[in-house]
């Protein structure tokens, strides 16, 4: 059932084909984004498989600092809402920088210029890890990074050291992140994918596939810094193309592991089946590649494993969650139908308790538009193993949520 409480966001968000293949079509639904439809048909009463072995240990041995997750303020969630931020869908960008100005304020005790060193120096090299899926009608809104950028400079960081960054280069400039947009900041995905060769509109794979027969985008990632699961990935063409690699290994962007000092992560608020597609979600499987092969067996899992990994857990200083329009259906890909204003930032360096805030909001709408929803606590189990983990807060009880 379609939600018609609130105004329609625009049809232009459908997909078309090409786009569909972006998400995770064409080429082999989900391979992207997940497959959402798997996790809302599950049945609560299912027996778990069996997980598959993953090298998380190595990365929990490595010593913690005082920046490790979950951060400045352990499950902290400051939720900043403002109708006047999308009014006949056009998003303010002044209410947007006011409201990011009060989110970051609730969330420090302290204003925009006292706040700037407890997160940054200006010697840093700042990522703002972006959602580009869905460009106009779910990703993340260039308003919010904007306002980022506004603060970073005006605390003395070089805009050629800000990289605003995504794992796939084509979807950054469809959702407006150009350097046109953002002149003097780097602009950067982690990977490149032929759209034309995974649908099998062409048979030239020169687009990805290089003369040493290695893809295109092999040297961008990191050889020393991997995310292994005992899952192998398939011999497939399209796959391959997608994924970079297709063995056990996922590694990490040479661009978080080596070059980047800190993230500032800026997902959008969407569902993805009956979990979410948020915070975690964005760095979970934005920051490494070959990840098709990880959705069946560890969907979840993998959010709280990558971001266990010294170079997320211990650069990740700050998320603020776009609500500004958001999805309670249809996500992880883009579905206008089920798009609607929510007019809401969320702060929080816990990107864990950002989530389950997140996750019950979510909930709550789907009842509310008479979506069945699964409650089963496995679609919430990856926020406790994180809290087990000691990188954030998952229990409500022990989240300090706070509206503004």
């Amino acid at each position: 059932m379609k939600d018609l409480s609130n105004e329609e966001a625009p049809r232009s968000g459908a997909l078309g084909r090409r786009d569909f293949l972006k998400v995770g079509g064409a080429a082999g639904a989900g391979l992207l984004l997940g497959s959402p439809r798997v996790w809302s048909q599950e049945q609560s009463d299912r027996t778990p498989p069996e997980k598959p072995r993953t090298n998380v240990d190595e990365a929990l041995k490595v010593p913690r600092t005082d920046a490790s997750l979950p951060g400045r303020y352990p499950g902290r969630v400051v939720e900043i809402r403002d109708p006047a931020s999308l009014v006949e869908d056009r998003f303010d960008g002044e209410v947007i920088a006011s409201m990011f100005e009060k989110g970051i304020t609730a969330l420090t005790g302290t204003d925009l210029a006292a706040s700037f060193p407890l997160f940054f120096t200006p010697e840093d090299v700042v990522g703002i890890k972006v959602n580009p899926v869905g460009p106009g009608l779910i990703s993340t809104r260039l308003e919010v990074v904007d306002a980022i950028v506004a603060w970073l400079v005006a605390g003395g960081i070089d805009r050629g050291n800000i990289v605003i960054w995504d794992r796939f280069e084509a979807m950054l400039a469809e959702a407006g992140f150009t350097s046109e947009r953002y002149p003097g900041l780097r602009i950067e995905a982690l990977q490149t994918m032929d759209y034309a060769a995974a649908a099998g509109e062409t048979d030239d794979d020169s687009g990805w596939l290089g003369p040493d027969g290695r893809h295109v985008s092999a040297e961008r990632f990191d050889p020393d810094v991997v995310y292994w699961a005992d899952v192998e990935g398939p011999d497939d063409k399209a796959y391959w193309n997608q994924q970079v690699f297709k063995d056990k290994r996922s590694p990490f962007g040479k661009l978080v592991t080596r070059r980047l000092t800190k993230i500032v992560n800026v997902p959008v608020l969407k569902n993805t089946g009956n979990g979410i597609s948020v915070a975690t979600k964005n760095l979970g499987y934005g920051a490494i590649c070959n990840t098709g092969r990880l959705h069946k067996p560890l969907f979840f899992d993998v959010c709280t494993e990558v971001l266990a990994f010294p170079c997320i857990r211990d650069k990740l200083v700050l998320n603020v969650t776009d609500g500004l329009r958001a999805q309670f259906e249809g996500g992880p890909m883009p579905a206008a139908d089920f798009a609607y204003p929510f007019h809401t930032l969320f702060f929080a360096t816990d990107p864990f308790a950002s989530d389950r805030i997140c996750h019950d909001l979510l909930v709550e709408k789907r009842k509310s538009a008479g979506i069945q929803v699964n409650e089963h606590p496995m679609f919430t189990e990856y926020l406790r193993y994180a809290e087990k983990l000691g990188l954030g807060i998952a229990e409500p009880e022990r989240i300090e949520h706070v509206c503004g």
